[in-house]
């Protein structure tokens, strides 16, 4: 039966649900071989797969681990994925802003890797937050507060955790297909009926160009849909980062200033703009109506808003403009890296990072600026990684 699949696979034959659903099945059980599921993932990424291939290796993924309930809770409830970037902390202020809109919001987030970074180490820069929540407590949250922002369980989608690791070694991570099963198998168990995606663009984000991110918004965006859950794609730039500050406790320090109305414009209007409720939720940001639900929220998963966060105490250096003019280029890509050598981000998987080093930006494109002024403030820890963060930092920016 497997080499049948496997055979089917390397013909770019169309293959039933269910034969896609054994499949995934003996992923998990054992009985499908590592070297036979390697395969398998080649076999897609080069033939590739239909719509209808794709959600139903959506939904066995989703079906492979248990699913969350909501029952005797109203709803609507939403979600929002963000395929990464730099400086994005939208989750941090969308959650309880949907709230206090009367949605109800089972967020479920993961790590940062590489030059993106991750909810969970930004929340967890916030002393005492706790992101492994069982789902007995995330539903007295979800009642209580109407928003949660949890990690995922090792119960949550285990077919996704095997596949991807086998797509990394690999080399197949770059595969429209798989790229869309991922991600919506993490979404579709959260009980949702909405789901909203920033699929991100540019140097700083996981699809270079636009042309590609459109591609993989059209795939989720039918798959999502295909699997029962309404859901809409929203392209957005990431040449530059989001906001003013990149780093763990840097980005929620920004997500709290923008729950005040206080918040940098280009990370307000995307929040209004992915909440979907326009002027309504460009008011509630401007008032700071949101913030007594982010606090109750961080109370409910044991934080302590008023807290100073985790990582303060950073030594801190200023990079000068080098040239007077109007800042023509902010390469987010080359300033996530900076960020990450200073120790907010990670290489493997199960690194740690530290919560309190980054980058807090003084100027962006656009802006007008002269020789020596400050540019980019440098957070770092002993000088780790200060020497690269410094030349990243100064190479991100052209000024003419």
């Amino acid at each position: 039966m497997i080499q049948d699949w496997l055979a089917a696979r390397r013909a770019g034959e169309e293959q039933a649900p269910e034969a896609i659903q054994a499949f995934v099945s003996g992923v998990v059980s054992g009985e499908v071989t590592r070297a036979q599921a390697a395969a398998w993932l080649a076999f897609v990424f080069c033939r590739g797969m239909s719509p209808t291939e794709t959600v139903a290796l959506t939904r066995a993924m989703t079906d492979s681990g248990i699913s969350l309930s909501w029952p005797g809770i109203t709803g609507p409830f939403i979600d929002k994925h963000s395929t990464g970037g730099v400086g994005d902390k939208v989750s941090l202020v969308l959650a309880p802003l949907w709230a206090e809109l009367g949605l109800r919001v089972p967020m479920l987030s993961g790590r940062g890797l590489g030059l993106t970074g991750g909810t969970l180490d930004k929340l967890e820069s916030i002393p005492g937050y706790t992101t492994d929540l069982q789902p007995e407590r995330l539903h007295a949250i979800l009642e209580e507060v109407g928003c949660f922002i949890n990690g995922q369980t090792e119960e949550i989608a285990p077919a996704d955790r095997i596949l991807y690791a086998l797509r990394d070694e690999t080399c197949t991570v770059e595969s429209i297909p798989l790229i869309t099963a991922s991600i919506l198998s993490k979404k579709l168990v959260e009980g949702i009926e909405r789901l909203v995606l920033d699929v991100k663009w540019g140097s700083g984000a996981f699809m270079k160009t636009r042309e590609q991110a459109q591609a993989l918004a059209d795939s989720l965006v039918e798959v999502g849909n295909g699997a029962g859950v309404q859901t809409e794609a929203h392209l957005t730039d990431m040449t530059q980062p989001l906001g003013l500050k990149i780093g763990n406790a840097l980005e929620v320090e920004e997500a709290v200033d923008c729950l005040r109305g206080q918040g940098p414009e280009d990370l307000t209007e995307l929040c209004v703009l992915l909440s979907g409720e326009g002027e309504r939720a460009r008011e509630i940001l401007r008032s700071g109506a949101a913030l007594p639900r982010w606090e109750q929220m961080v109370r409910a998963q044991g934080g302590d808003p008023a807290a100073p966060l985790h990582g303060a105490g950073c030594e801190v250096e200023m990079v000068p403009a080098p040239a007077s003019g109007v800042v023509q280029r902010c390469d987010a890509g080359e300033l996530g890296w900076a960020a990450h050598r200073l120790g907010a981000g990670r290489t493997r998987a199960g690194e740690a990072v530290h919560f309190g080093v980054g980058l807090v930006l003084q100027a962006k494109r656009g802006d007008e600026i002269q020789a020596g002024a400050p540019l980019v403030e440098i957070r770092h820890q002993g000088g780790r990684g200060l020497e690269e963060a410094r030349s990243r930092a100064i190479q991100s920016f052209d000024i003419v």
